[in-house]
């Protein structure tokens, strides 16, 4: 994953392979042998001898295969469904890393994009983020999931209209549409408090969403403008998007930014003061890294002390996984016996 950010950032095509075949070959083996010489007269080191041997062996292959095609399509290049997205900040994931890294924009509040010394992001799609993220921590925000035969049986789902978010999903073309398709609506809840400052950032968050002021949830949809009142268009990312805008906030060598081997690392907008997942780059090897790779005579890695980009990389991984709508054969893993 990290090469591939590494390669992005220099013009050159990302690779991407997919594990078919694990097999785990084990070997143990135990011997034991003695004997005896029929020289009484000799000393017993003369005619007494034995040996023994223990050895134990373990030899796995993996077969890869690389992503092509409609495989590639669906996994690589296609958009994350926001209802594939969502429900990860109910298992802890941070809502703020996790929208920086797969929205593009929200309501049409642009996240940083592309190339250049700022990547024309919007400040105010920052500070939406991190009002979201006060309210998760606060315990002042959650995710519903919902199906159609839920959502038809509240009044409120009538006024937002199930089947106005399928068709503003089915406008993906794609992952959004396996969610229409599969009747699966994502709700942003904000829940009742009688904190007052809370109460004060759940205000700024349905002003930046162009909620109403009463509003205690809205449903989340594909797009880059909600079609329907009380509904939030989040504009999501393809797993290749991500590692393109990742690639191009990571450290370079600036003799290559000299040389035009690269372009300038863009700068951060607003509150941001970082990317989301600091890779550094040098020419001698790293140490203590959580995970690095060498790349035409240079090092690029991620620090082991920088727990904020452990978390950011760990979500892309999670989230690749989460893009793999189409697979060949999974993995076999076979394991000789007897």
């Amino acid at each position: 994953m990290l090469l591939n950010i590494v390669r992005l950032r220099y013009g050159e095509p990302p690779a991407f392979l997919d594990t078919t075949q694990v097999i785990a070959g084990y070997n143990f083996s135990r011997s034991f042998s003695g004997g005896y010489y029929g020289y009484p007269a000799s000393a017993v080191s003369n005619y007494l001898f034995g040996s023994g041997t223990l050895s134990q062996a373990e030899n796995p292959t993996i077969t890869y295969q690389p992503l092509t095609g409609e495989q590639y399509a669906e996994n690589v290049v296609r958009p994350i469904s926001p209802t594939a997205i969502m429900p990860l900040s109910l298992g802890g994931m941070a809502i703020d890393t996790l929208l920086r890294l797969t929205a593009q924009s929200i309501d049409g509040l642009s996240n940083v994009r592309g190339v250049g010394p700022f990547g024309g992001g919007s400040v105010r799609f920052y500070l939406l983020l991190h009002d979201l993220r006060q309210l998760q921590l606060a315990g002042a925000m959650t995710v519903r999931i919902a199906t159609d035969d839920a959502s038809s049986s509240s009044g409120k789902a009538g006024k937002q209209g199930g089947g106005g978010s399928q068709g503003n999903n089915g406008g993906n073309g794609g992952s959004s549409g396996s969610s229409a398709s599969s009747g699966e609506h994502i709700y942003l809840v904000l829940t009742a408090t009688a904190d007052s400052n809370l109460q004060a950032i759940q205000g700024e968050v349905r002003r930046l969403l162009h909620l109403d002021a009463n509003a205690a949830e809205a449903e989340i949809v594909y797009g880059p403008y909600p079609k329907k009142e009380g509904q939030i268009a989040i504009l999501t990312r393809s797993m290749l998007a991500m590692l393109t805008q990742l690639s191009y906030e990571m450290e370079v060598p600036e003799k290559d930014v000299r040389s035009g081997r690269t372009l300038p690392t863009i700068g951060q907008v607003g509150i941001e003061s970082r990317p989301e997942v600091a890779i550094h780059s040098g020419k001698n090897a790293p140490d203590g890294s959580y995970v690095s790779v060498y790349y035409k005579k240079c090092w690029y890695w991620i620090s082991d002390t920088d727990f904020r980009s452990k978390e950011a990389f760990t979500m892309v991984q999670v989230l690749s996984t989460l893009a793999a709508t189409s697979h060949s054969g999974g993995a076999v893993v076979t394991i000789p016996a007897g």
